[in-house]
């Protein structure tokens, strides 16, 4: 593979990415969300006097990826409430600060990280509003958010949803679990291989609709012939991250990496929804030397 290879930006054809949500076994309701798109200027008409105005080119070049994961928490219906709100309220505010894009990616990019930040808020109270109208409901979820502006990807992540990238054969964890367990390890009250065991590895310290929201962004370059997966709780609460390597050595696409690692979700007990992104830009046969 040529050094340079790795950073020809894709075309929208070259990008093989999917998404699923299932309930898992045991749960009588999916309250997880997932939303996979990209982001294209675009030109309205109006009103023409040419002929045939479906031809032209209305559809500007790709801006950006975007592959976000929300895991509903609550009483009822209100999880499920609650991640479908913010998902909402994150894809109404990608389309009204496009303006933001030109910064990504620059050497300070403090504007599109502030923005990202801002949405993640901005969901957060959407879903506050909402429960005052229900306010017997218990109503939050996690929210993890992937804006690919290549070769850069951002990260926004409240909760414990995941996001990875695996690149040259190593799974890298790109988002730090917002629960009281991790919370401990990271003082360093709780060693840090009993995080997974404890009882506190799954109660949230920071949740979009919680009582606190507490939004981190970061960012990483995304080479291509990387692969980048999103995950709810309800994946690896089942599969280790050493297994979810594994799968993403062997994958064919990202929707049989999807579906396998379901599967083997499912096997082990699909105790919870689960909900599932897998995106990469393989590099080009002709690329590859």
């Amino acid at each position: 593979m040529s050094a340079d290879a790795q950073w020809v930006r894709p075309t929208d054809t070259e990008l093989d990415m999917f998404g699923l949500t299932h309930i898992g076994r045991v749960r009588k309701e999916n309250q997880d969300h997932f939303m996979l798109c990209t982001v294209h200027p675009q030109v309205v008409v109006h009103g023409t006097s040419l002929p045939d105005p479906a031809s032209l080119p209305l559809r500007g070049e790709r801006i950006a990826t975007y592959m976000l994961v929300a895991d509903g928490v609550g009483s009822g219906s209100g999880g499920g409430e609650a991640s479908r709100v913010a998902l909402a309220t994150i894809t109404q505010y990608v389309a009204s600060s496009m303006r933001s894009y030109h910064s990504a990616g620059a050497a300070s990019d403090t504007e599109f990280y502030q923005a990202l930040t801002d949405a993640a808020l901005e969901a957060h109270t959407a879903v506050k509003k909402r429960q005052l109208l229900d306010p017997d409901a218990k109503m939050a979820t996690t929210l993890t958010l992937a804006v690919a502006v290549f070769p850069w990807m951002y990260v926004t992540q409240v909760g414990d949803s995941r996001c990875y990238i695996y690149w040259q054969g190593k799974l890298n964890q790109i988002t730090r679990d917002q629960t009281l367990a991790q919370g401990l390890a990271d003082q360093g009250i709780l060693p840090a291989d009993r995080v997974s065991s404890s009882p506190l590895s799954h109660v949230l310290s920071s949740a979009i609709g919680g009582e606190e929201a507490m939004p981190v962004v970061s960012r990483v370059e995304i080479p291509r012939g990387c692969v980048i997966l999103l995950a709810t709780d309800g994946l690896t609460k089942h599969v280790s991250n050493e297994e979810i390597a594994e799968q993403i050595k062997t994958m064919k696409s990202s929707e049989q990496l999807c579906r396998s690692l379901l599967d083997l979700a499912l096997e082990r007990g699909g105790s919870d929804n689960i909900t599932l992104i897998a995106a990469r830009a393989p590099i080009a046969a002709g690329n590859a030397d």
